[in-house]
């Protein structure tokens, strides 16, 4: 038989594990939300630094230089800053669904 009490303490958990769940999926976001802000500044001071060195080159192999250098750094940027948002996704992932870990468990069956 099922108890009232049994029914709101489940409601309660329930309230509970949603709650934490908004709240860890709000600072995720907003920290992804960071990283791609930052990300984008930093190309853009990169793109900007490279164009007037581009401006100041006399000659052509300068400028392949140049181009080169600046391809290079941007690549490899793009490349580090890609799997450190990955990793705040996946983070943000694991701990928006980490409340509901209580709960799941109460319902599944018990490994044997």
């Amino acid at each position: 038989m099922v108890k009232i009490e049994d029914i709101q303490n489940y409601g309660k958990e329930h309230f509970e594990s949603v709650t934490a769940s908004a709240n860890n999926l709000q600072s995720g976001v907003q920290a992804i939300a960071t990283a791609y802000g930052d990300y984008a500044k930093k190309s853009f001071e990169d793109t900007k630094s490279f164009v007037e060195k581009l401006s100041g080159v006399k000659s052509l192999d300068k400028a392949l230089e140049a181009q080169t250098e600046y391809l290079r750094s941007s690549y490899e940027t793009f490349v580090a800053e890609s799997q450190k948002i990955a990793g705040l996704y996946s983070d943000c992932a694991k701990q928006t669904f980490k409340p509901y870990e209580g709960l799941v468990s109460k319902f599944a069956p018990a490994a044997q």
